[in-house]
């Protein structure tokens, strides 16, 4: 995807902590409050296990203490499409403010309020409203304190670990998804019932609408005014990072074998129908996964 170049970015929308030193005094946790939220939520494309955010039951970990001021780097950095199209961090920042600029409108047309949310760089590991984090969770998007936490890093990962071609739409479709799940939060629907596995539970189809509304931001992508239309191949990568992050596909390699019944998140093949739904109607009342078979 490529910005304008005189598109004028809004780097407010981002918190950059990356590179503060974390850790501090541990705390307990054992499956109320945040860390419920943390279970299904902050493994939105991962499909990871609670061991990845050290979320056993009982477990001490740090809480990520005080990670220190934001950087303001991004303020004087990011501010156009030209930046954008230069540096990763800078589109990041773009294809947020792009995001964010398609839900205000459409939210707007229906006669509503849309609350931004901003996301916060990382690096490793942080403390959030949901609970400790570390980059292994995945891009999360937290309700407790409305932010979308990532580390950058984990793009390399989807490339290197889960086989995606990546591509500036893999990118912005992670980040979209993300916001998918803002905006769930906005209208009263996101759950954090992690209870509701399996291929036709809510569970994955909170995740699939979200997949879904990554498709209808990207078919509105242009109209936004941050960025150049999509192509087809743009719209591929985006696909190919969805099946990359689908159960089955994470099952079968980490685990030898696939179990739908465990699925908290849809199958490659769910995954990319959602996006391609979104993406072809661009309308997200089009995005019903909670009727029918998803």
């Amino acid at each position: 995807m490529t910005f304008r170049p005189g598109a004028s970015l809004d780097p407010s929308q981002v918190e950059d902590v990356r590179g503060r030193r974390v850790g501090g005094r541990g705390v307990a946790i054992g499956g109320g409050g945040g860390l419920g939220l943390v279970l299904v939520i902050a493994f939105i494309l991962l499909g990871g296990s609670p061991g990845d955010l050290g979320a056993l039951s009982g477990q001490v970990i740090g809480d990520g203490g005080d990670a220190g001021p934001a950087s303001t780097l991004l303020a004087s950095e990011c501010t156009t499409g030209a930046d954008a199209n230069a540096r990763e961090d800078c589109r990041i920042v773009g294809y947020i403010n792009s995001i964010q600029a398609y839900w205000t409108d459409e939210f707007a047309a229906g006669g509503s309020h849309y609350r931004p949310a901003r996301t916060r760089f990382f690096t490793d590991q942080i403390n959030t409203g949901c609970g400790f984090a570390s980059a292994a969770s995945g891009p999360f998007y937290c309700p407790s304190d409305g932010y979308v936490y990532i580390d950058l890093g984990f793009f390399s990962d989807l490339h290197t670990k889960f086989g995606a071609q990546g591509g500036p739409l893999a990118e912005a479709y992670v980040l979209a998804h993300e916001y998918g799940h803002h905006v769930q939060d906005l209208a009263g629907t996101l759950t954090g019932d992690s209870s509701q596995a399996g291929a036709t539970g809510r569970s994955v189809r909170t995740e699939l609408q979200a997949d879904c509304f990554a498709g209808v931001w990207a078919h509105n992508a242009a109209t936004t005014g941050f960025l150049e239309p999509i192509t087809t191949a743009q719209v591929g990568q985006a696909l190919d990072a969805a099946a990359a992050v689908g159960d089955d596909r994470i099952q079968q390699q980490t685990q030898g074998g696939v179990n739908p019944e465990s699925w908290t998140h849809g199958s490659s093949a769910q995954r990319q129908k959602w996006f391609t739904t979104g993406y072809d109607h661009g309308d997200p009342n089009g995005c019903d996964t909670f009727s029918g078979n998803p």
